[in-house]
This record gives structure tokens, sequence and C-alpha cells, in this order.
């Protein structure tokens, strides 16, 4: 019998060998585990915090964004619109802007130049634009500052005092017409072809543009 052996006990219970054995627990994993969770989750907390307390300083909390944004646009008390109160007008729409006094065609003087190498291209502008209603005055090539010097669709010229609204008429009938200005002093207005203008704009659009000229559709609300 060993000497590890306690007295009275052999047998199974017998204990060979010098040392007794080792009688240590295993490490349970699931504590591991959750110990880990819980240290993160620590970690967390504390990172949230500061984040919390950092926004408090800078004054970038929820409540004063909402604040501020409120600011911006008028609010409408509750019951005010039902009753007619104060706030009852913010939420009517917004009043259309009020129509332009457009010149109509009768009153506006063209001069078609063809800046193009396409032959007949003014009589044939002028003569449209002659059966809309407006008033064609000289037709033919354009002047040598011009001719095979015009790259886009065309240029409407007039006087430093041309009223812009005429321009504007001028260029419902065309897309991408630049416009310049002389030393004339004359109200008739020139419009010079240049080499990418193709056709005038179908008179339905032409029509269409001129209505919306004369009614612009009210600037959207930005609340």
């Amino acid at each position: 019998m060993s000497m590890l052996t306690p007295p009275g006990m052999g047998g199974k219970y017998r204990v060979t060998g010098a040392a007794y054995p080792r009688m240590s627990r295993k490490r349970s994993r699931t504590r591991i585990v959750l110990a880990v969770l819980g240290s993160i989750l620590a970690l967390a907390l504390v990172g949230y915090g500061a984040l919390q307390l950092i926004d408090v300083f800078r004054g970038d909390s929820p409540k004063r964004n909402t604040a501020a944004g409120a600011k911006d646009c008028p609010t409408t008390p509750p019951g005010a619109a039902a009753k007619g109160g104060p706030g009852a007008a913010s939420t009517a729409p917004a009043a259309a802007k009020p129509a332009v006094v457009l010149p109509p065609p009768g009153e506006i003087t063209v001069n078609v130049y063809n800046a193009t190498p396409r032959a007949g291209l003014a009589k044939a502008v002028g003569d449209e634009l002659a059966k809309r209603g407006f008033v064609i005055g000289k037709v033919g090539n354009a002047p040598a500052d011009f001719d095979k010097k015009v790259p886009g669709t065309g240029i409407l010229l007039g006087s430093p005092t041309t009223d812009k609204a005429v321009f504007a008429v001028l260029g419902t009938q065309l897309a991408g017409v630049t416009q310049q200005t002389d030393t004339r002093e004359t109200a008739d207005v020139d419009l010079i072809l240049g080499d990418a203008f193709t056709e005038l704009s179908t008179k339905e659009n032409a029509d269409k543009a001129l209505a919306l000229l004369a009614n612009p559709a009210p600037a959207p609300k930005n609340c």
C-alpha cells in the first residue's frame, strides 16, 4: 500500500504514485464567454455616454435641431385654420403671380437674316413668322460680321433699350437663341439664323411657351 493511501482504504481507493492527483475544477466556458460579453457591453455603454455628453456641450441635441428647423417655417396653432385665426393664412395655397404684360407679335418688327449656306432660309422663316402675327421687316443674307459665323441656332439682335419682353416673345419661336445689342436706336429686332438652326418651334409649343411667360406658375413654398 502506498504511503499516500489513507488508513483503512485500499483496493480501488488505493492511491499509487508519489503525489495526490490534481483536484482542480475545470473552468466553465460559459462563464468566460459571459464575462467577455459583459466587458464589451460595458465599453459600448461608456462610449455612447461620452458621445451624448459631447453632443450636449456642442448643442447638437435632437431637440435643438428640431427647434431650429421650426423657426424656418411658420406653424399653424391648433384650430387656428378652422376658426379663421391668425394661423389660418399659413395653410392657404401660395397666391399666383400676377400676369405679365407681353407685347403681342403684331407690335414686334423682325428682320430675318440668314447666316448659313442654305439658300432661301431667311424667306421661309420670315413667311412663317408672318403667319404667326409678327411684323416682318428686312429679309436676306446676314451682314458680314455674322455671315457664316453663327454656330448656334441663332442670335436676337436689338438696341440697348429693347424691352426684354420682346426678346422673350421672339425666343418662344425657336429654342437656343442668344441675345445681343448694337448701337441702333430703332425698336426692330434682327433674327440671325445660325448653322444649328433646323426649324422654328411648332406653333402649338410656341403658344404654350407664351402662355407660361404671361402667367408664370407660383413659386413653391419652402415649408
